[in-house]
């Protein structure tokens, strides 16, 4: 069975496509044929001016276009589309959507911050974590961070903060907003036995590549620190050739280290798991379920 998400941040736009088999178990293994990003920016309209730019808007058209090609190409049946924090604040993104379905045939969903954090969840990522260890996953975008509290295998807590990335280039996070962040997350850790937090995110795995470090081995907060204070420290070009980044991920590195550095501070974490997941996996794994549902 192949099957194809779309998730449209406000940074980029990604379409993953999936294989999936039965393994002797009967359970699904899932294999990525293709992951493909385009870095629209949608945010960097959106954020400043409420509305999403003729040029961004024919750049989304465009890379729509070139998606429907490849899941035509793959012979894609089954495809989940949704789009997060910019598309949310658009004020013509029902207008953009309409013309998107008509020109593609892509029907895509607008989802919210809290379904954005439940996503996370149909990755299956709480199966096979360390019991009465209360886990931190954090997501972070360029819009918005979704936060979801993992106990025993369940959810406890989730909830998304309209501070992301971009907001942050743009200055248009307000230190209340930090603040609530910082109050909730202390709320949620309190009386945990330990906590650890997991990151997804493009910024975290590029971090990740970075450190060198074995898949599966931890990324401590000291490094993230580290890796914060010598990138800040950098132009943006230096920071492009020092660590072989392109335009669009050395600006938003830096605000992104400085979320994930916030969030393992306020809950005591020492150590931060990146297992190279995102959104468009937890579409796929929620895509899965609903076509073994339906048959």
């Amino acid at each position: 069975m192949k099957l194809a998400a779309i998730d449209i941040g406000s940074n980029a736009a990604r379409l993953l496509i999936t294989d999936v088999f039965l393994d002797k178990k009967k359970q699904p293994e899932f294999i990525k044929s293709n992951l493909v990003r385009v870095p629209l920016r949608l945010g960097f309209d959106v954020f400043e001016t409420g509305e999403i730019s003729a040029t961004r808007e024919s750049h989304l058209i465009e890379t729509m276009k070139a998606y429907r090609s490849l899941l035509n190409a793959y012979e894609v049946k089954h495809l989940k589309a949704c789009a997060t924090s910019a598309m949310r604040d658009a004020s013509n993104a029902d207008r953009i959507l309409k013309k998107v379905k008509k020109e593609t045939g892509i029907e895509i969903e607008v989802i919210s911050g809290d379904i954005e954090a439940a996503l996370i969840y149909e990755t299956h990522i709480a199966e096979g974590l360390e019991k009465d260890i209360l886990y931190v996953y954090i997501d972070v975008g360029g819009g918005s961070t979704e936060l979801t509290f993992f106990l025993n295998g369940q959810i406890v807590f989730k909830q998304s903060f309209n501070i992301g990335t971009i907001r942050l280039l743009k200055q248009q996070v307000a230190e209340t907003l930090w603040e609530s962040m910082k109050e909730t997350i202390k709320t949620q850790v309190k009386g945990a036995k330990k906590v650890m937090a997991i990151g997804s995110g493009g910024n975290i795995n590029k971090v990740f590549s970075l450190s060198k470090r074995k898949e599966g081995k931890a990324l401590s907060l000291a490094l993230l620190r580290d890796y914060y204070k010598e990138m800040s420290s950098l132009s943006l070009q230096e920071r492009m050739s020092a660590y072989k980044m392109r335009e669009d991920r050395a600006d938003v590195i830096i605000p992104a280290l400085l979320i994930y550095v916030n969030v393992l501070k306020w809950a005591g974490a020492n150590e931060i798991l990146i297992p190279k997941i995102g959104l468009a996996d937890g579409l796929i794994h929620a895509l899965y379920d609903e076509v073994i549902r339906s048959l």
